[in-house]
């Protein structure tokens, strides 16, 4: 259940935004906003996209060296740990996001132009490959490691997605929708691979404490609104921030909020019968005199 409704959550992101001409509009409107430069987000000196600025995993050029190793570090936590049906699901959501996002965005979910789009708004392409990356590598980890840390390390990478996300959508590389659709699709991809697993294997609900989400989902509201905040335009700073802001928790509840299997109970067996009218009068005569007829 919860990979189909990720699954319907992608095509309704795609169709609403993407395939319809006020989606088209409403998207194309946010670019202009704000002036085209990137220059005016306040990360873009971390974007990788300024002359010898060092970019922010896994911005620009930096995505496939952090891509190989967020799966380095995969197959050595599945080798240390000895889980392998985990460790294999955990590269099956890598290799299934990053590796679907390839396919659709190439042949399967064209962007067609319904409003005669100035020329820079057609390149980018649905879903966004910058946060398919952290948010599959989150997942993906969430899958191999300890259940006692689990909650930490997916506060760790949801805050990381947070601010791709936001960037992301901020600097003009990606729309709120493609980012949103990547979230999606590898929330779909994590969901198909714990179902797969056996009960054994898939991981529960776990128990961290009682605060982590609020304090996580907090952060990561933070996070998205200082990565999305240009210097030009309020509404896009909000609208990448809430995008981004979504992807979070959207990864967070897949990662930590729901048990990959429900707890099946077995309904105990046997018929419960109710003794007659009388029986225990019945009995408790017969038990005293079977105690006189003893003495």
């Amino acid at each position: 259940m919860p990979t189909l409704l990720y699954t319907l959550g992608f095509l309704t992101v795609y169709l609403l935004a993407i395939c319809t001409p006020w989606g088209q509009r409403a998207e194309n409107a946010l670019f202009g906003l704000g002036a085209e430069s990137s220059k005016y987000a306040w990360i873009y000196p971390l974007s990788g996209k300024a002359f010898g600025s060092t970019p922010l995993p896994p911005m620009e050029l930096s995505a496939k060296p952090t891509l190989m190793a967020g799966l380095a570090v995969i197959v050595v936590l599945t080798l240390v740990r000895r889980c392998w049906r985990q460790g294999c699901a955990a590269l099956g959501v890598v290799i299934l996001t990053t590796g679907g996002k390839e396919v659709l965005k190439s042949t399967i979910l064209p962007r067609p132009d319904l409003v005669g789009a100035p020329e820079n708004l057609l390149d980018q392409g649905f879903p966004s490959g910058h946060t398919a990356i952290p948010a599959a590598l989150t997942l993906a980890t969430v899958l191999v490691v300890s259940p006692r840390i689990r909650p930490y390390i997916a506060t760790a990478g949801v805050l990381w997605l947070a601010c791709i996300a936001a960037a992301s959508a901020t600097l003009g590389g990606h729309r709120p929708s493609e980012v949103l659709g990547a979230t999606l699709l590898a929330c779909a991809c994590y969901g198909l691979a714990t179902w797969l697993l056996p009960p054994a294997a898939a991981p529960g609900t776990t128990r961290g404490p009682r605060a982590l989400p609020v304090i996580t989902l907090t952060l990561a509201l933070a996070v998205a609104l200082v990565s999305g905040a240009r210097s030009d335009s309020l509404t896009r700073s909000l609208a990448s921030a809430t995008a981004a802001f979504v992807c979070a928790a959207l990864v967070w509840y897949a990662a930590v909020g729901r048990p990959a299997h429900s707890t099946s109970h077995t309904p105990r067996t046997g018929l419960i019968t109710r003794p007659a009218p009388g029986g225990n009068r019945r009995n408790l005569a017969k038990r005293r005199s079977d105690a006189t007829t003893q003495s």
